[in-house]
């Protein structure tokens, strides 16, 4: 577990630009049960990929189509939700930070820390506005 000082930052960056945090695994599965597409954000203090991957996700909604639900889970902190959001994600191995897209429930994109990593936010905001293009 990471203190708080040191993760609100973190937190709020993505709370600042529309997502909504999930904290219970109850959260997650209400969330993913709803009709449309949700994008969930597996936050990270990790400085070295988090601190691409969260102005690239954020930046990648600046497009016409975007996901209906944006929502974020932090690995290391919120455990029960990161958890539960993790197993919706299978097969793809746990992986933080990382961004999935669902579509009523269903996984139809993932970038996973290896598609993030050494790759600047205008490409990670490139590869989820293609997704978001195709399945929003």
């Amino acid at each position: 577990m990471y203190p708080e000082e040191i993760v609100k930052p973190m937190r709020q960056q993505l709370v600042d630009a529309g997502f909504q945090e999930l904290h219970t695994a109850d959260e997650v599965d209400t969330i993913l049960n709803q009709k449309g597409t949700t994008l969930v954000m597996v936050n990270s203090v990790c400085g070295c990929a988090a601190g691409t991957a969260r102005p690239g996700t954020i930046l990648s909604l600046q497009g016409s189509k975007k996901p209906d639900h944006l929502t974020t889970v932090f690995a290391g902190v919120d455990v029960e939700s990161t958890t539960r959001a993790r197993e919706h994600m299978v097969p793809f191995p746990p992986s933080s930070p990382s961004v999935a897209l669902f579509k009523d429930g269903e996984l139809v994109h993932m970038l996973e820390r290896h598609h993030i990593e050494g790759r600047s936010a205008e490409m990670i905001a490139e590869n989820l506005a293609d997704a978001f293009q195709e399945y929003c």
